[in-house]
């Protein structure tokens, strides 16, 4: 949630909620959301929804009607388009997580590569787990090209090689071997998209968690990481993917 304005006293508050696949609960919740928020902090309250798909920024904007006369409910929407291309690094690491946005937003777009490269730049500033996390969502974003361009980078000591990137070519180093790489990439797509699953708050059953953990595809994982991001439920995870 966003407060605008005097703390003591803000002239509004934006209730931001990032949503990344269709939940049939929150055109129930978030009206409540709205009217909590406007009781708590005594100010115009307004919704605003965020989604990296134009689908989902669709079905967010349509209005709810709250059942109550004059109460209808049109949330705000920031979609795709809405997403900046961040290809700037001191951009980057004022906000790491709108590069991840840009990167799941444009990274299939021509400027790919360049947002790449500004992450690079914020990476060193993250704790381990979000650098690993963020990491594999923006490579797994990436268009062929760019990722393979940005691998290159982070192996050769590019001028914007990071502490992301440094850890990158180290483990490399330290596996020696390619089947060694191939696992530890394995093993941290597999953890990046338990992950997210998650940190969605979705229940991954067991035999899910297994199916995943056990996975020696990395193709079928990155799919997995990117439907993860928007499945809404941990099982279709497996079951859209033929599984």
């Amino acid at each position: 949630m966003l407060l605008v304005g005097e703390r003591q006293l803000p002239a509004m508050a934006i209730v931001v909620e990032v949503q990344l696949g269709v939940d049939p609960d929150k055109p129930y919740v978030w009206p409540v959301y709205v009217t909590q928020t406007r009781a708590r902090h005594r100010c115009p309250t307004r919704l605003l929804a965020v989604t990296i798909d134009a689908k989902m920024a669709r079905w967010c904007s349509q209005p709810i009607d709250t059942g109550h006369p004059g109460f209808t409910l049109t949330p705000l929407v920031l979609g795709p388009e809405g997403v900046p291309v961040v290809t700037d690094a001191e951009q980057a690491k004022a906000a790491p997580e709108v590069v991840v946005l840009s990167a799941m937003a444009h990274g299939q777009e021509e400027a790919g590569e360049a947002i790449g490269v500004a992450f690079l730049a914020a990476a060193a500033g993250l704790d381990e787990e979000r650098r690993a996390l963020y990491g594999d969502l923006v490579l797994s974003s990436l268009n062929e090209a760019a990722r393979r361009t940005l691998e290159a980078m982070m192996k050769s000591g590019y001028e914007f090689q990071s502490e992301f990137a440094r850890s990158y070519v180290a483990k490399g180093r330290q596996e020696g071997r390619e089947e060694g790489m191939r696992e530890g990439t394995l093993k941290t797509k597999a953890q990046a998209v338990l992950v997210v699953l998650e940190a969605r708050g979705l229940e991954v059953p067991a035999d899910v968690r297994e199916r995943v953990l056990v996975s020696t595809d990395v193709a079928e994982l990155d799919r997995w990481l990117r439907r993860a991001a928007v499945v809404s439920d941990a099982r279709e995870l497996l079951a859209t993917t033929g599984s």
